[in-house]
């Protein structure tokens, strides 16, 4: 399960840019949840291939004495909901009796993993700042500068290490010479060109998605129905249905069968408390829900046809997306609407999910049942489609028939050149697109040959992400050294324009 990184601190310490400069590195959402207090953020960051979910907490302040009175029922929270606590201090600013109050706490939770992270080291002397922090009894001092990003990889990929283990050391440090580079790089093209033409159908390996369970989450605010939706579920055709709490925050995974077909519904809703959780907390837990959305195949999106799409709404489809996750999208209580409500709602619809418009729409009841057995055949096409193999060969060929039919526009003079693509990766699929100067596309030409991709392979309810790479001129940074025969004629040259003046 992707950990749960918290950062705590006294206000000003450089959480905030510390969570900004993480998250970019996957331009995570970054996203205010109502109903918690406005001052937490939650993003998705991803370090050396490392993803893991962020929490930026409000600013803990209060004296020496009291300091444990004044943090905010969030930053606590945080701290019970995290794998690992980065609590930060200013190095500039040296220790402050909130420091000591906030680690008189984290000393208390000695469950918690907790590094104790010095900000703002740049241009000081390190370690005459860094000397006075461990008296904090919290362990070593880690110094960054999470402004210039100093020091910052390096930290996550350390307090990482329980969840994903050691980085991997290069058993040869020593660096490539320029003619093995590119021989290694023209070896590596010839190798892809000639995968191109493998015959179609051509499978890479024997991953087979219909051995697999489907795990789907079921994800939305609170009061849309999900609860009710999920015993709708489980109370249809059911053969094997049992709670087994997973190790995600005490989310349920409840393995199920339909129609011989195995799945596991992932529920968010109606979670056990953990700790001293507060009631408006209990009923909506963003750390349960992103987890959630992570660790499935399908994501089931409930919306109340009855209020709308609300920015949360939509702040979990940012999420979804990013995370590269299938969707499929649950209208619930569309029983006893009016017919003019409801040619409201699916204009809002319209309007404001045209971004996930590869996403099936359902309108159901969950209360009374009806549609929500259609759920599953959109929920497996879904699934289906995220986890299909397709030949190099299939691919390539659907690039030539979009290029000979929109052809790649000019770049300073020049025609961008598509030479091959390849699969890149699966749930979601992933198109990798070689070729000259593809990097300059316009954001147009992309879509274009996303939407081309995405009706020739027929993918629907899943994102489909295409990356383009060009390869590096290996002649670049070498300089032109003349040969022998070069410089005579150029000695032979020089001569007759000398004699010509």
């Amino acid at each position: 399960m992707i950990p749960v990184v918290a950062l705590v601190g006294r206000p000003n310490v450089g959480k905030s840019t510390l969570f900004n400069r993480l998250t970019r590195t996957r331009d995570a959402l970054v996203a205010d949840f109502p109903g918690l207090t406005r001052d937490r953020k939650y993003g998705r960051a991803e370090v050396e291939g490392q993803e893991f979910i962020i929490i930026d907490t409000g600013g803990i302040d209060g004296t020496e004495e009291g300091v444990e009175t004044h943090m905010a029922a969030q930053s606590l929270l945080a701290i019970e909901e995290a794998d690992i606590v980065l609590f930060m201090v200013d190095a500039r600013a040296g220790l402050m009796p909130a420091d000591s109050g906030i680690a008189k706490h984290l000393r208390s939770r000695d469950n918690k993993t907790t590094f104790v992270v010095a900000n703002k080291i740049d241009g000081i002397d390190q370690d005459l700042a860094l000397g006075e922090f461990y008296s904090l009894g919290l362990g070593e001092v880690v110094p960054i500068a999470a402004s210039h990003g100093r020091g910052v990889s390096q930290l996550i990929t350390r307090a990482l290490v329980p969840f994903y283990g050691e980085p991997e050391s290069e058993d040869d440090d020593r660096e490539l010479t320029e003619e093995e580079a590119n021989a290694a790089y023209w070896a590596e093209q010839e190798a892809l060109a000639q995968a191109a033409e493998t015959e179609d159908g051509e499978e890479e390996d024997d991953f087979n998605p219909i051995d697999q369970p489907i795990k789907m989450a079921i994800v939305g605010r609170p009061n849309v129905g999900k609860s009710t939706l999920t015993n709708r579920i489980l109370g249809e055709e059911r053969v094997v249905v049992y709670d087994m709490p997973g190790t995600t925050r005490d989310s349920i995974y409840i393995p199920m069968e339909r129609d011989g077909r195995e799945y596991i519904i992932i529920d968010t809703a109606g979670v056990r408390k953990r700790g001293k959780v507060t009631e408006t907390v209990e009923k909506f837990s963003v750390i349960k829900t992103l987890q959630a959305i992570e660790d499935a195949n399908v994501v089931l999106l409930v919306i109340d046809a009855r209020e709308g799409i609300s920015d949360q709404d939509l702040s979990l489809l940012g999420f979804i997306l990013n995370a590269g996750r299938s969707l499929v999208i649950a209208v619930n209580k569309w029983d006893g609407m009016t017919a003019e409500d409801r040619d409201h709602v699916k204009d809002m619809l319209e309007l404001r999910l045209g971004f996930v418009d590869f996403a099936r729409i359902h309108f159901i009841s969950a209360l009374h049942g009806s549609g929500v057995g259609n759920l599953f055949d959109s929920v497996q096409e879904a699934y289906d489609c995220a986890t299909r193999r397709v030949s190099t060969a299939l691919v390539t060929r659907i690039m030539k028939m979009a290029a000979d039919d929109h052809q790649p526009p000019l770049v300073r003079g020049r025609r961008v050149k598509l030479k091959y693509a390849h699969a890149g990766g699966y749930n979601p699929p992933i198109i990798v697109i070689h070729g000259n100067q593809v990097s300059d596309l316009p954001d147009g030409y992309k879509r274009y040959l996303m939407n081309y991709f995405r009706q020739s392979l027929k993918v629907m309810g899943t994102p489909i992400r295409i990356q383009f790479k060009e390869g590096e001129n290996p002649f670049a940074d070498k300089k032109n050294v003349l040969t022998a025969t070069q410089l005579r004629k150029r000695k032979r040259l020089m001569s007759h324009i000398k004699k010509g003046r």
